[in-house]
């Protein structure tokens, strides 16, 4: 039980708990301790003030202000409140493990001070405003009108102290003996007396009327006579109440009358002996599991220390290996063998220290472990359920953090005990002066770390690591993935870097990925393929690195306007090589009959024109009447109506013209403009397929023409220009229309 005594002592004095009380943040300190480091706020300053003031703000926020106000940033040892007056500057004092101290600002009047001496439990009145800080997660607490007393005691605390003390204490002694007193062997449990063996013969004979006594050994029959019956415990709100319920949004016990008029009226509650199963149970779980860390923890120490043993039997052999190899080059190697000798010392010294620093850091680990484990036992020994809640919840997330702590890779020894090392006697006897530890290995091939390797969009994360105990140098590595279609792999990635993210993918692609190591020895094996899903559907937004300063985005970048009344552009933030996409903008807001254009651009579109109006971008243009086809500042209608120059239809045409075999592009043709545009409400949907290498265009679900632009190849990006007088909605990663079969010879539904 040695490894629990730390946490039975107070974070304040470093003493045993005396009276300790539960603070809010489930830290426990002493009565007596939390009164001496209470300090006086202003009324203005105070965290309780500016609750009062609707602000809405946690105790936590108020972290960094109380520790301007307590103390300086130059740990001066002195507190001070600034802009406080009546509040002079009064010296800090620090506890052994130091814990600012600070004694209350405000001396105790006279009168009171004789109620302190012969009423230890009594405490004096708590100025106003006053506060403490705990010493352990620094959260500020202000008190109420209650001061300490409205803090709960923790009871279980003190009693596992006190039977921690006693287990700790000399030996009874005989309460009988005359002069000096032996050593009590008995107690009798009805006399209330502690014997030694000549006293108890001399006065409690095994006969009689005292024959029927039941007489155990002295340090049962010392609990047994400060054993009483389990106290009821009381409502800090209500004296006279007795508590009787759990209130599970707060977690802490209450009394009927909590219920009826308190603050937790509206509150679940629940039975106080049911949760106080409940949560044994919980505790009793945790341990089980922590146990089996620490079970793993003495197992580890177990292996390291015979990795100790190991890398001396290895260090000895390597040392006799290279002795043998010395000798054999006769006196040209002897002056180079106490150089290699040096060098072999220092890797043997490194090895042994980083095995014993981490025997000596699992050795503390497994001891605050231990610790813990035996105080919860004796917390869960308890059988007041009301000051077992108080703390079970804390002690709960304590087991949690404590067994996190083992988690992987805690339990992995940081050093091998092999030596890597291979003596290379080759070199002829002229240059034996540069003879030296050579590198004979390749690095291994790295271990991809599947938990941290991810895909977002077109978009791939990759991260690698070495494999465990590798002592092989390593200078870089390469990444390499296909072409997403099984194709050869290509470098994406040379570097030190153990991370990488790859952009730029195709959607709705499988990508197979592979990374090896490499050193002046050469190049290591590739790792295992791990092979990647790129998103199906492309989700996008609009990209504001890349819009115009006009430019305002609303709506997580989904919603776009202009603050001119000139045309700008924005483009998206994902950018399209491969497959099938569609999107559809929301016309929000449309005055005065402006010309906003959609489609698709290059990245280094001109973005202070009309979209459309350079060779960087394939767009439709659209008023409330008509639309047209735009691009390289050529116009095309809409839809092709009565051709003025042909008679025939232009579908005959571009199958005359062989326009999918040879995809050339469409010819504009002096057109006789048609109705139809959009107003607010309607919806303009951009259909680009790259099987096809075509985009389309559709205005509330009706197809613009048949085909406004092919022989499209290369990264494009969804894009629109606007002014002020419209406001658009995108929507992104929508399913491909119903009419359009991807892969046919032309659109249906499209008219001559």
């Amino acid at each position: 039980m040695d490894e629990m005594e730390e946490e039975l002592k107070c974070p304040v004095c470093g003493s045993f708990f005396r009276e300790p009380i539960i603070l809010p943040c489930s830290h426990n300190i002493c009565l007596a301790c939390a009164r001496n480091i209470l300090v006086q706020t202003p009324d203005a300053e105070s965290p309780q003030s500016s609750r009062a003031s609707g602000s809405g703000v946690s105790d936590y926020d108020y972290l960094d202000l109380d520790k301007m106000s307590l103390y300086s940033e130059a740990d001066s040892g002195y507190g001070s409140y600034g802009g406080f007056v009546s509040a002079p500057t009064t010296p800090c004092q620090k506890s052994p493990n130091g814990v600012r101290v600070f004694p209350p600002s405000v001396p105790h009047p006279p009168q009171a001070q004789h109620h302190l001496l012969p009423h230890t439990g009594v405490l004096p009145p708590v100025p106003r405003n006053s506060c403490l800080t705990c010493p352990q997660c620094h959260r500020s607490l202000t008190l109420d009108d209650r001061g300490l007393r409205g803090f709960p005691k923790n009871r279980v605390l003190e009693g596992v102290v006190d039977r921690y003390q006693q287990s700790k204490a000399a030996a009874l002694k005989c309460q009988l003996c005359e002069k000096s007193p032996r050593e009590a062997t008995v107690m009798c449990e009805q006399c209330d007396v502690f014997y030694c063996d000549p006293c108890r013969l001399r006065c409690h004979p095994p006969r009689g009327p005292l024959a029927k006594h039941r007489l155990v050994p002295p340090a049962q029959g010392r609990i047994s006579r400060r054993a009483s019956p389990r106290k009821i415990s009381t409502c800090t709100e209500h004296e006279l109440e007795n508590l009787s319920m759990y209130c599970v949004q707060c977690k802490t016990p209450v009394c009927y009358q909590c219920l009826e008029d308190g603050k937790h009226s509206t509150h679940e509650v629940k039975a106080l002996g049911a949760m106080w199963k409940l949560h044994k149970g919980q505790l009793s779980q945790a341990l089980n599991v922590l146990s089996d860390r620490a079970t793993e923890a003495k197992e580890f120490l177990v292996q390291l220390r015979n990795m100790v043993q190991h890398i001396q039997e290895n260090g000895v052999e390597f040392e006799a290996c290279l002795v043998a190899q010395c000798d054999a080059l006769i006196e040209a190697l002897n002056r180079r063998k106490a150089q290699l000798l040096s060098r072999v010392t220092k890797e043997h010294e490194h090895k042994l220290s980083v095995v014993r620093d981490q025997i000596s850091h699992c050795t503390v680990k497994l001891r605050q472990t231990t610790g813990l484990m035996e105080y919860c036992l004796e917390v869960i020994k308890e059988n007041d359920p009301s000051g077992f809640l108080q703390i079970s919840d804390a002690l709960i997330r304590r087991v949690h953090m404590t067994e996190n702590q083992w988690g992987k890779g805690s339990l992995t020894p940081r050093m091998s005990s092999d030596f890597d090392l291979t003596l290379d006697s080759g070199p002829l006897l002229q240059t034996i002066h540069q003879l030296d530890f050579v590198q004979m290995k390749v690095p291994a091939a790295p271990i991809l770390q599947l938990e941290e390797c991810c895909t977002q969009t077109n978009s791939a994360t990759l991260s690698w690591k070495q494999p465990p105990l590798s002592t092989i140098a390593v200078e870089g590595y390469i990444l390499e993935l296909d072409d997403g279609t099984g194709g050869q792999f290509r470098e994406v990635y040379v570097g030190i870097e153990m991370i990488c993210t790859v952009d730029g993918l195709h959607f709705n692609s499988t990508y197979k990925a592979r990374v090896k190591a490499y050193n002046s020895s050469g190049v290591g094996q590739y790792s295992k393929t791990l092979v990647m899903q790129t998103s199906e559907i492309a989700w996008f937004t609009f990209d504001p690195a890349s819009a115009h300063p006009d430019i305002i985005l609303s709506n997580d970048n989904l919603t776009v306007t202009c603050n001119s009344y000139d045309d700008r552009v924005v483009m998206g933030n994902t950018g399209f090589s491969r497959g099938v996409h569609y999107w559809e903008m929301t016309i929000d807001r449309y005055d005065n009959h402006p010309d906003p254009a959609f489609g698709i651009a290059r990245a280094d579109v001109m973005k202070d024109v009309m979209l459309g109006k350079d060779d960087k971008a394939w767009a439709m243009y659209v008023d409330n009447n008509r639309s047209w086809f735009m691009h390289n500042n050529s116009h095309t209608n809409r839809r092709y109506g009565e051709c003025l120059q042909r008679d025939r239809c232009l579908k005959h045409v571009l199958k005359c013209d062989n326009i999918i075999g040879r995809r050339q592009s469409v010819t504009s043709l002096p057109v006789r403009p048609t109705d139809g545009g959009i107003s607010k409400g309607a919806t303009v949907g951009v259909l680009l397929d790259f099987s096809r290498g075509i985009l389309l265009f559709l205005i509330n679900d009706e197809q613009q023409g048949p085909v406004a632009f092919n022989t499209l190849e290369g990264m494009y990006y969804p894009a629109i220009s606007l002014n002020r007088n419209v406001q658009v909605t995108l929507h992104s990663g929508l399913p491909i229309p119903d009419f359009y079969t991807p892969g046919e010879s032309e659109a249906a539904g499209s008219v001559c």
